[in-house]
């Protein structure tokens, strides 16, 4: 039997997942992946092997009042029957929160579990379906170490004065600060920027766009985040899918004096109702905006890219200048109009765009002799995780 990772990326409405060869390093590729999307609507399961061979493309028989839970079950009962000749040696969760105590992966227990669901207020779209993983996992795979990786912890290196909220100190003092998020897609992209730069541009000041339903920029120097522009939770910053982003918190009093609006529904509006969904009237998904006629769907996109656009400079500011962009994320890697919306705005920071490079779906979108390089990577979340998992495995070793 061959030892192998099994990462686990429990979202809000899909659950991803790899299999990877527990070697040294671990395999760009994995053995086997796939997700379980549309759950707690119509749920569908999508596999495929390390050949991109597909394994599984079915809707699942799934309903109820506990629709992620079942999802997990079953994917534990599909995993069973196509991992055969392998054997979990230890599963790496993404957890979206870590609040100010996690810095580093770590191996869970039954008090890092419990210090973790206290978070649960701080990411209530996100942490309860990774608890539920990492509990499903340890249920089905008993005595399998169980590992969380986490999404604020990459920006744990940001000077004090980024994180600090202008609160009352009793207030800030109870952890109320910016965190951050999307650390374990901006750690990839800095761990693998000095094969796309010169040493002197991977270490320099880089701004990485990941940009996807959730979406959210760094700040980068020395390949270490220095400002980024989400922060006590997944809804500040960029306009996104269904969240809205930055806000004027005088929003949320009108809101709640003159419509009635409690807690409840507040996290609805913020997090579920607003976004490209809410501006367009139409979707959530870019593919169908872009190729939308509707002038909802134009404001939608091009709100969008305005944020992109306000927030680069803001970050940009915050390290000095730019020598580098990076767009990741599904957006960022695959909408092409999106990119060159944004980067044709970008000439006074020094970008010099090329067009034809964008439209042809190269990595380098800047053109040659461009003060400021533009690149176009693909994230990869799943691999961070499992690297970080077979870490731990050693040193426990």
């Amino acid at each position: 039997m061959t030892q192998a990772i099994l990462t686990l990326n429990a979202g809000s409405s899909s659950i991803k997942f790899a299999l990877f060869r527990h070697t040294t390093p671990i395999p760009p590729q994995p053995e086997l992946s796939g997700q379980i999307d549309g759950i707690g609507a119509r749920p569908h399961l999508k596999a495929k092997d390390a050949q991109g061979r597909l394994l599984d493309d079915a809707d699942l028989p799934i309903d109820g009042e506990a629709p992620h839970r079942a999802a997990l079950a079953h994917l534990v009962a599909w995993l069973a029957s196509h991992e055969a000749g392998f054997t979990i040696a230890g599963v790496g969760h993404r957890v979206v929160h870590g609040g100010q105590d996690y810095a580093q992966p770590i191996r869970l227990d039954d008090e890092h579990l419990a210090r973790l669901r206290a978070l649960i207020p701080l990411a209530p779209l996100h942490q309860p379906h990774n608890l539920a993983g990492i509990e499903a996992m340890a249920a089905a795979l008993p005595g399998v170490p169980q590992i969380a990786c986490f999404d604020t912890a990459f920006h744990r290196t940001q000077p004090p004065v980024a994180q600090l909220f202008a609160l009352p100190r009793r207030i800030t003092a109870q952890g109320v600060r910016r965190y951050g998020f999307h650390g374990l897609s901006y750690e990839y992209i800095a761990d693998v920027l000095p094969r796309h730069l010169p040493p002197e541009q991977a270490n320099g000041r880089v701004v990485v766009a990941h940009l996807g339903n959730g979406a959210s920029m760094c700040a980068m120097r020395g390949r270490k985040s220095q400002a980024t522009t989400m922060g006590f939770t997944a809804v500040e910053g960029l306009m996104m899918g269904t969240r809205s982003g930055s806000l004027d918190p005088g929003v949320l009093l009108y809101l709640m004096d003159y419509e009635g609006m409690d807690a409840k529904a507040l996290t609805r509006l913020l997090y579920k109702e607003s976004g490209l969904l809410g501006v367009s009237g139409i979707s959530q998904d870019m593919r169908e905006l872009l190729a939308s006629e509707k002038p909802e769907a134009k404001e939608a996109v091009d709100l969008f890219c305005y944020r992109i656009v306000r927030e680069i400079g803001s970050l940009a500011a915050a390290i000095g200048g730019l020598d580098a962009l990076v767009f990741t994320g599904g957006i960022g890697e695959h909408a092409a109009p999106v990119r060159e919306k944004v980067s044709r705005q970008l000439s006074w920071l020094g970008l010099e765009f090329d067009a034809a490079a964008n439209a042809a779906g190269e990595k380098r979108i800047s053109a040659a002799g461009s003060p400021v390089t533009a690149l176009v990577l693909a994230t990869n979340e799943e691999w961070m995780i499992a690297r970080h998992t077979a870490k731990l495995l050693a040193d426990d070793a």
